[in-house]
């Protein structure tokens, strides 16, 4: 998994074909091997194309999953802590970042659940998906702690919860330079990034969703009955559900 998800689709394909049929057929019908070192030969190349191939599979689901937050969740509270890394990520990718998910849950994550690159910038993000407790001063300076650790300035440190802030935290943060955004903000910048389907009753967004009759369109204005439904164009589900991340630059 750490290979597919660093790796071109298309370097993935060409690992899987050097697999099989190159190790598991090709080379050794070249080197004229004996039938039991070639049916051994096959059966590792079968394996090494099939993981290859599952795994990266299993990626573009994952990948598919974090998109769909952006666009399916209005509640972000009903997420769970890694669900919540997700929505955090992908909105950075549509803000023009590269995002490298490094939390894991149930294992130490040093502090760090995103790494983000952008040209010559770096950033380190926290996420805490604290919604009944308050970020306070101890959480930021154990944050800063882990940037120094990483040999960078408090700039390029983001801190985000959906929860709020106290004021000796901002105060805190503030002063080292790192970037605080609470459920507020971030619910904002969510909206920011989201891909709206035009109403065609009013023109306002319409959000994606699935009824026991399939998939459709609703208006999120309030008193619009504006809808939209896919049924007879399931590509179009397809497409929204599948389509890559906007990129803009903020």
């Amino acid at each position: 998994m750490a290979l597919v998800d660093h790796v071109p689709g298309a370097a993935i394909a060409a690992l899987a074909i050097g697999f099989y049929p190159g190790l598991g057929l090709l080379v050794p019908i070249a080197l004229k091997w004996p039938s039991a070192w070639l049916v051994d030969a096959n059966v590792i190349g079968v394996c090494g194309a099939a993981v290859l191939s599952l795994g990266w599979f299993a990626a573009q689901v994952e990948a598919a999953k974090r998109r769909h937050l952006i666009e399916w969740t209005t509640e972000f509270r009903h997420l769970d802590a890694e669900e919540f890394e997700w929505l955090v990520g992908e909105m950075f990718r549509r803000e023009g970042w590269k995002v490298e998910e490094t939390g894991r849950q149930g294992t130490p994550d040093g502090n760090i659940d995103l790494r983000l690159d952008r040209h010559d910038e770096r950033r380190l993000v926290q996420c805490k998906r604290w919604t009944a407790r308050e970020i306070n001063v101890d959480q930021i300076r154990s944050f800063a702690g882990t940037l120094l650790r990483e040999g960078l300035p408090g700039k390029a440190g983001i801190f985000v919860t959906l929860s709020e802030f106290n004021d000796a935290a901002t105060s805190e943060a503030d002063k080292a330079g790192i970037q605080w955004i609470d459920g507020r903000h971030l619910a904002e910048r969510i909206e920011k990034v989201r891909r709206p389907q035009p109403c065609p009753v009013c023109g306002r967004p319409m959000q994606l969703d699935r009824s026991p009759h399939g998939w459709w369109l609703r208006c999120v204005a309030e008193g619009c009955r504006g809808k939209r439904d896919l049924g007879a164009e399931p590509g179009r589900a397809v497409e929204l559900l599948t389509q890559p991340p906007l990129h803009r630059r903020s």
